[in-house]
């Protein structure tokens, strides 16, 4: 059962995390121009405008971002004017948290994940390709992962983060190390920690990726809406 004082599945904040996230907690991970907003280029590749973005806050967006540059708007509603070239556009999901906040089983072999482990953290993502990480993208919360014999071969984080809301993100297991339960453990072990701070977890999954939505299903993550994730270039040269 759900605690009344937890945010509800229809919090307008879920709209739009990540217009919330930078001008809440990660306000001091983000550049700014106008009513345009992005990370800082080594922390996300994501971008905001506001709900109901004029010729004024795409110019002011492109201008942030310099020509020809990527736009990665996640899963904004709005469409940038057609000077903008398409790069990917990608049918998702957004789950929300309905469990009862205990880790599926202990947490031990699960350690946290700082600067000094980034240049694995990379190579893992380089080897599984979970979503967009960057060299600082850690610093958007916190990370956990598993090693094996020292090597690290599962990991998972926190990505953004809305007012009560934390992103569960990042989800990744090596190919040999995979079927072992890490990243239920991990997934799992995050929610947590969320929960036990007052927070409700959230995460995004691409429409296609079934297995890591029915792992997601298991652990008590529900269907909120459907979103499509989408990047455009901005116009001119870079």
């Amino acid at each position: 059962m759900l605690d009344a004082t937890m945010p509800h599945d229809d919090d307008p904040a879920l709209d739009d995390p990540v217009g919330g996230s930078l001008a809440g907690r990660h306000a001091h991970l983000a550049r700014r121009r106008g009513r345009a907003a992005a990370y800082l280029t080594d922390v996300a590749t994501f971008s905001t405008v506001t709900a109901d973005p004029d010729t004024r806050d795409w110019a002011d967006l492109a201008g942030l971002l310099g020509p020809g540059a990527f736009a990665d708007m996640f899963d904004c509603p709005a469409l940038p004017p057609p000077d903008w070239e398409s790069v990917f556009s990608l049918d998702g999901r957004q789950l929300i948290w309905h469990g009862d906040g205990r880790a599926p089983g202990p947490d031990t072999g699960v350690v946290e994940l700082g600067t000094a482990d980034v240049p694995e953290m990379l190579g893992l993502v380089a080897r599984t390709e979970p979503g967009p990480f960057r060299p600082r993208t850690h610093e958007l919360g916190t990370y956990l992962g598993v090693r094996v014999d020292g090597t690290l071969v599962a990991m998972a984080g926190e990505r953004l983060r809305p007012p009560g809301w934390t992103e569960i993100s990042a989800v990744c297991t090596a190919p040999e190390a995979r079927g072992r339960g890490h990243a239920a453990r991990l997934v799992g072990t995050l929610a947590a920690r969320v929960v036990a701070r007052g927070e409700r977890p959230f995460l995004h999954v691409a429409e296609h990726n079934t297995a890591a939505t029915a792992l997601y299903e298991r652990l008590g993550f529900r269907t909120r809406r459907q979103v499509t994730f989408r990047g455009f270039r901005t116009p001119g040269s870079a």
